[in-house]
C-alpha cells in the first residue's frame, strides 16, 4: 500500500534545454489507493490575479519531484471562464506572484528573486528590479508610475551585529527576546521600499521605515496582502507591530499606517497621535489588564491587518482583532473613512471570523470568507453592516477576488457589466481549485459555483475516494457538537474498520472542508481506516462562547468532548472497531495526545503526536512568542499569585502524568520548530522509553512546524501508517 504512487512520470516538456525542468506531470496510477507519491505529484494552486477587463486571469501552480526532492513554481493564463488556457512559465526558474500592470497590457511576476515583466502571452520578457538581495514580493501604484517592493534588511535589536574581524564566527550574542521567529533567527527583518518605475527599471527607491527597527509585512507569514496603495497612487497603507524585544514577544498590537509618498510623513489610523500604551506585566495574561480595558479598546490593541482601499479611495477597509496578546481573538471588519477618521465595525453581527475580504466594484458591499458550523463560505456585507450567505455546500473557500466584465451573448456585449468573484475552493475530498460566482445567481443557487481550473482531474479520476459524513453528538454537559467521519475509499458497510480520533491543532483552528498534504484524510481512508474529526470547544464557527471555552482550560472540556465524538461513533457507528483505536494530532493536537495518553481509561491502542507540547512549564519560556502562553496559562509558572486556571493547567501538564502512560506513542518533530521546541519531543519520547512503552521518534533536523521537504513528506507518512499498522491491524 506504501509503494511507488504510479507506474509513469514524464516531466513536462516545455523546456527540453533544461534537464532539471519540473512541471506537471503526467500519471497513471498503479490503483485507485492514494499513496503519498500520489499526494506530492498534485498540482498546487497558488496566487491569482484577474485582469482589469475581467476577461482574462493568470494563476501560479506549484509541482513538486520527490528524486530532486524540491518544487517549481509555474504560471498560466486562461480566460476567467477557464477556457484557452496556456503555459506562460518555460523556465526551470520559478516564477510566482502575478499581477496585471499597465491597464491589462502587461504581467508582472517575480522570478529568481526579481520583478519581471511580459506580454499577457509570456513573450517579451523584461527585468524590472536588479536587487543584490533580491525581492520578496511586490505591488505596483494604481497608475503604474511607482511600486512597493519587499527586501530583508539587517536588524540588531535582538542579535548583536557579527564581529567584522570574524566573519566565519557562528556564535550569536543575545541582548533580547525576539531573537528567532518560527524557524529562523532574527537577524533581518523585512521592510517595504518604494521606487519610480522608468523604462530602465525602477530608480530612487527609498525604504519608508528607514531606520525604524520594526517589520513590514508582520513575520511570519506576513505578505503583500499587509500593503495596499491609495487610489490616487499617493499613498500606501501597511500592516507594523512596532515594538522590539520583550514587548514584540508579548503582544499581537499590530497597527495600520499610513505612508505619504510625496512627504514622507506616516500617520497611524488605529491609534491616536499621543496614544501611550498602559504598563504590561509581561508574565501575565492581558485579558485583565488594563490594555484591555473598554476604554483602551477604542485605540485598537489588537491585531489589525491587511487594508484595502476602497474603489472610490474613500475608506481602507482591515481586519481587526479588538484585545491584545490574543492571536484567536474574533476577526472582525473594519472601515475607516479617510475622511473623517471614524472607524466602523461592519460585521458585528456576525458570531465568527472574517478570514478574507475584498471591496465590491462599487464600493457599497465587500465580500468575505467566514467559516460556520465546519464550512467556509463566502458571505457580503454593505456599509451598514447587513451580512448575508452568498455560497453553501460541504466545502471551503480561501481567497477571492471580485471583479467585474461584459459578457458577450451573440456577438454583443451587455450594456450592464455583471460582478463575478474568482475563488479558491477545496474539501476534504479535493485539492484546491478556482471556482467561479456570479453573486447576483448565488444568492438563488447558493451552492452553484462553476470549476474553472483542474490540475488533477487527471488523478481524481483513478482514485476511489472516502465519503466525508457530517454527524452532531451531545456532549456531557450537553451542547451540541459537529463531528466530521471519512469513511474508507473502498468502504464496506458489513466490515469493522481501525478507527482514527483526530485531534485538531490551534488551538482555536477549525475543523472545515480542509485539504492537507500531510494530515490527509483521504490518504488515511485509503489506508482504511475510518476517521472521525471532532470540532471539539475552542474552534470557530459556533459561537463566541465555544470560541473561547479552551483558554484556560486546555485538559478539561475540550478534552471530554474529544472522548465524546470518539465514543458517539463507537456506539453509532456499527463499521467502527471500538478494539482498534488510534489517537493522532499535531500542535495543540499534539499536545492533546500527550494528555490523552494517560486519561483515556484503554480506548486507544496507539497515537502519534507531531509538534505537540508536552511540558507546558518548559514550554512557557522556549515558545519565541510569549503573548500566547500569557493568554492561554494565564500566568508564567513561577508567579506565587497564580489565577486558578494557571494552577490546574501547570498542574495538568502532559508530563506529569507519564506515570499513567500504556499505549505506545510515535513522537514527530522539527528541530527548527521555534514555536514549539524540539525538546518537548525529545522529552516525550524518552519519557516514555524509560517507562518501557513502545515509543518512535521521527526527527527532522531541517523542518519547521510543519514538514515542507518532499522526501521528508514521504517519510512522514510512511512512518505515521507503518505505526499505526503495526498496532492496529
Amino acid at each position: 500500500m506504501l509503494s511507488a504512487a504510479f507506474s509513469a512520470l514524464t516531466l513536462s516538456p516545455m523546456n527540453a534545454q533544461s534537464s532539471d525542468f519540473i512541471g506537471k506531470n503526467d500519471i497513471k496510477l498503479s490503483s485507485d489507493r492514494m499513496t503519498p507519491e500520489a499526494l506530492w505529484a498534485m498540482g498546487r494552486i497558488g496566487s491569482y490575479a484577474v485582469s482589469p477587463d475581467g476577461q482574462k486571469v493568470v494563476y501560479q501552480v506549484g509541482y513538486y519531484s520527490v528524486k530532486q526532492n524540491k518544487g517549481h513554481q509555474v504560471l498560466y493564463i486562461m480566460n476567467t471562464d477557464g477556457s484557452d488556457k496556456k503555459q506562460l512559465t518555460t523556465s526551470a526558474k520559478s516564477e510566482t506572484d502575478p499581477a496585471w500592470i499597465e491597464g491589462g497590457s502587461r504581467i508582472a511576476f517575480i522570478h529568481d528573486g526579481q520583478v519581471w515583466t511580459s506580454a499577457p502571452d509570456g513573450t517579451d520578457r523584461k527585468q524590472l528590479t536588479k536587487e543584490d538581495d533580491g525581492v520578496e514580493g511586490f505591488k505596483f501604484s494604481p497608475d503604474g508610475k511607482k511600486i512597493v517592493i519587499i527586501k530583508q534588511v539587517p536588524t540588531y535589536t535582538s542579535i548583536q551585529k557579527r564581529p567584522d574581524d570574524l566573519p566565519k564566527s557562528t556564535g550569536l550574542v543575545i541582548n533580547d527576546m525576539n531573537y528567532r521567529h518560527w524557524d529562523e533567527y532574527v537577524e533581518t527583518i523585512p521592510h517595504p521600499f518604494v521606487a519610480d518605475v522608468t523604462a530602465d527599471g525602477i530608480q530612487n527607491i527609498k525604504d519608508i521605515l528607514k531606520d525604524e527597527p520594526y517589520e513590514s509585512p508582520v513575520k511570519p507569514f506576513g505578505g503583500t496582502e499587509q500593503l495596499d496603495w491609495s487610489k490616487d497612487s499617493k499613498c500606501i497603507a501597511y500592516t507594523s507591530r512596532k515594538k522590539t524585544g520583550v514587548q514584540y514577544a508579548i503582544s499581537t498590537d499590530t497597527d495600520i499606517y499610513l505612508y505619504n509618498t510625496e512627504t514622507g510623513e506616516t500617520k497611524n489610523l488605529c491609534k491616536p497621535a499621543d496614544y501611550k500604551e498602559p504598563a504590561i506585566d509581561p508574565t501575565k495574561t492581558m485579558a485583565n489588564q488594563s490594555v484591555n480595558s473598554a476604554e483602551n479598546l477604542k485605540n485598537n490593541p489588537g491585531y489589525d491587518t491587511n487594508p484595502q482601499f476602497s474603489p472610490d479611495g474613500k475608506y481602507i477597509a482591515w481586519q481587526s482583532m479588538a484585545r491584545n496578546g490574543y492571536e484567536s481573538d474574533r476577526n472582525r471588519l473594519c472601515i475607516y473613512d479617510l475622511a473623517t477618521g471614524t472607524k466602523t465595525y461592519i460585521t458585528e453581527t456576525l458570531d465568527t471570523n472574517v478570514d478574507g475580504y475584498a471591496w465590491s466594484p462599487n464600493t457599497q458591499q465587500l465580500f468575505f470568507t467566514a467559516v460556520w458550523h465546519g464550512k467556509t463560505q463566502i458571505y457580503s456585507t454593505n456599509l451598514k453592516g447587513e451580512v448575508k450567505q452568498i455560497t453553501d455546500g460541504q466545502h471551503d473557500f480561501g481567497s477571492l477576488q471580485v471583479f467585474t466584465k461584459n459578457n458577450i451573448s451573440n456577438g454583443k456585449r451587455n450594456r450592464k457589466a455583471q460582478v463575478y468573484i474568482l475563488a479558491e475552493r477545496h474539501a476534504m475530498d479535493k485539492a484546491a481549485e478556482l471556482y467561479l460566482i456570479e453573486p447576483s445567481q448565488a444568492v438563488q443557487t447558493p451552492d452553484r459555483h462553476t470549476q474553472v481550473t483542474d490540475e488533477n482531474g487527471h488523478l481524481y479520476k483513478q482514485m476511489a475516494f472516502g465519503k466525508v459524513e457530517e454527524r452532531w453528538c451531545k456532549t456531557f454537559d450537553g451542547k451540541d457538537m459537529l463531528y466530521w467521519v471519512i469513511l474508507p475509499s473502498n468502504f464496506d458497510p458489513n466490515k469493522k474498520y481501525p478507527t482514527l480520533l483526530f485531534c485538531e491543532g490551534g488551538p482555536q483552528s477549525p475543523v472545515s472542508q480542509f485539504w492537507s498534504y500531510r494530515w490527509n484524510f483521504q490518504i488515511m481512508a485509503a489506508n482504511d481506516y475510518v476517521i472521525v474529526a471532532p470540532n471539539r470547544r475552542g474552534l470557530p464557527g459556533f459561537g463566541h462562547e465555544w470560541n473561547e471555552a479552551v483558554s484556560g482550560d486546555w485538559t478539561g472540556k475540550c478534552m471530554k468532548d474529544y472522548l465524546t465524538a470518539i465514543d458517539d461513533a463507537c456506539d453509532k457507528l456499527p463499521y467502527v472497531d471500538r478494539n482498534r483505536l488510534g489517537c493522532v494530532g499535531a500542535s495543540f493536537g499534539g499536545f492533546s495526545v500527550y494528555y490523552l495518553a494517560s486519561h483515556h481509561e484503554k480506548r486507544f491502542k496507539a497515537f502519534i503526536s507531531h509538534d505537540g507540547a508536552f511540558n507546558l512549564e518548559a514550554m512557557y519560556t522556549d515558545t519565541e512568542e510569549a503573548w500566547f502562553s500569557n493568554w492561554e496559562y494565564d500566568d508564567a509558572y513561577w508567579n506565587k499569585d497564580q489565577t486558578s486556571r494557571a494552577k490546574t493547567t501547570y498542574a495538568n501538564s502532559p508530563h506529569r502524568f507519564v506515570d499513567k502512560w500504556d499505549t505506545p506513542i510515535l513522537c514527530i518533530h522539527g528541530e527548527k520548530d521555534y514555536r514549539i521546541n524540539a525538546n518537548q519531543g525529545f522529552g516525550a519520547f524518552n519519557a516514555a522509553r524509560l517507562r518501557g512503552i513502545p515509543a518512535q521518534l521521527l526527527l527532522y533536523p531541517d523542518e519547521n512546524h510543519w514538514v515542507l521537504k518532499p522526501q521528508n513528506g514521504i517519510l512522514w507518512q510512511r512512518t505515521f501508517f507503518a505505526w499505526l499498522d503495526k498496532y492496529l491491524k
